[in-house]
């Protein structure tokens, strides 16, 4: 029997795009609820970061999709400060389940760069669609919020196919010692600070959009929407080329690009300079993150370094909010843009580094992969 699953883990797919869809949704969720609630920036940002944190936490526990819909329902549907901002902690437990069944799942199959790169396309698209569509449905911090209610609920059917998947793709609870502990700690160290470099910017570009460069939300939403549409391209190059160019290149030098990207578009004060920074910046995410992903991926073949590294990238993603409105409030747009890029360019070599020295690692998960292909019945969707 062939070791490759002749078609995608459409179910693991479905997951990994409504884990990530708070994370991408976040420029509006956090501008809408500095607008509608009575709340600070800062204080709107500490909101987006607890909304995160709680995905961060699931990464490490695991709890029910469902979550995610009641969370983030209730929190669409008060103006109450404590039940929206319970609601949103909820729904990011939610959101963090899915990404860490997810990780593991995917962490499981026999390409699994494929399979990282289909979800990005994925929430890509419907977040890209969706910053179209939110700014013509009314002000209020309910809507974006109601769409990933409903997203978690769309996805929910998907969550009835992934037993097998699960049960082949053990998590941190797996007995047994971690391969390449070293690589894995760092790993895990430097996603944490790549994510909250990129959330702290990520959080807060909608003020920069409409305060900064002087844009309605409407043409922000336009920017990000196209950002967007320009990281699918990204996305399906990376897929494209696969592990061509190895991971250590897309890697290192993705992540020194894109620190030249956040502090141009921190630095916008017009809409062509604001739209370069957040469209060149969101072509080069993708491409990297997908590469990190395969690199967790490839250090543990049961996915246990998947999703503790995923974990600790959900920890900086879940501060990046909060720090970027900090660093923002007190040193303003463009210097929070500078130190954020000067961190990227000071993670990049140790990223670079492990990613040099997985080429033992990618052998043996490949080894690992054909001997379990041999014992075990071939991973299908249920009907």
């Amino acid at each position: 029997m062939s070791p490759r699953t002749p078609t995608l883990p459409w179910p693991l797919v479905a997951l990994f795009t409504a884990g990530y869809l708070a994370a991408y949704l976040l420029p509006t969720t956090v501008g809408r609820l500095d607008a509608a609630l009575p709340l600070t920036a800062t204080e709107a940002g500490a909101v987006g970061s607890a909304l995160l944190l709680g995905s961060a936490t699931a990464g490490f526990t695991l709890a029910a999709l469902l979550l995610a819909a009641v969370g983030y329902g209730t929190a669409a549907l008060t103006t109450s400060l404590p039940a929206v901002v319970a609601g949103a902690v909820l729904g990011g437990f939610g959101s963090g389940t899915a990404t860490a069944v997810a990780a593991a799942g995917i962490a499981a199959q026999r390409d699994p760069h494929r399979v990282s790169t289909t979800g990005l396309l994925g929430v890509s698209a419907l977040a890209g669609a969706l910053y179209l569509t939110i700014p013509r449905l009314g002000p209020g911090h309910g809507v974006p919020l109601a769409a990933l209610a409903v997203t978690a609920l769309l996805t929910l059917p998907a969550t009835g196919r992934l037993t097998t998947a699960v049960a082949a793709a053990p998590t941190g609870g797996e007995r047994g010692p971690l391969p390449h502990r070293r690589s894995g700690l760092v790993l895990a160290a430097t996603l944490l600070l790549w994510s909250l470099a990129q959330n702290s910017l990520w959080g807060v570009s909608g003020r920069i959009g409409t305060t900064q460069a002087g844009l309605t939300e409407v043409t922000v939403g336009a920017v990000f929407a196209a950002a967007l549409g320009a990281g699918l391209l990204g996305v399906i190059g990376a897929g494209a080329l696969g592990a061509r160019l190895g991971r250590a290149l897309p890697i290192g030098g993705g992540t020194a690009l894109i620190a030249g990207c956040i502090a141009l578009s921190a630095s916008a004060t017009d809409l062509t300079t604001f739209a370069t920074g957040e469209i060149a910046w969101n072509v080069l995410y993708p491409v990297v993150l997908s590469y990190l992903i395969g690199l967790a991926a490839s250090l543990d073949p049961r996915g246990r370094w998947a999703v503790l590294v995923g974990s600790a990238s959900s920890l900086g993603t879940a501060a990046g909010p909060l720090t970027g409105s900090l660093l923002s409030a007190h040193a303003g747009f463009p210097a929070m843009g500078a130190i954020l890029a000067v961190g990227l360019l000071l993670i990049a070599a140790p990223m670079t580094a492990v990613a040099l020295r997985t080429t033992t690692a990618t052998t043996e998960h490949a080894r690992y992969r054909d001997r379990a292909a041999t014992e075990q019945p071939e991973y299908r969707p249920a009907a």
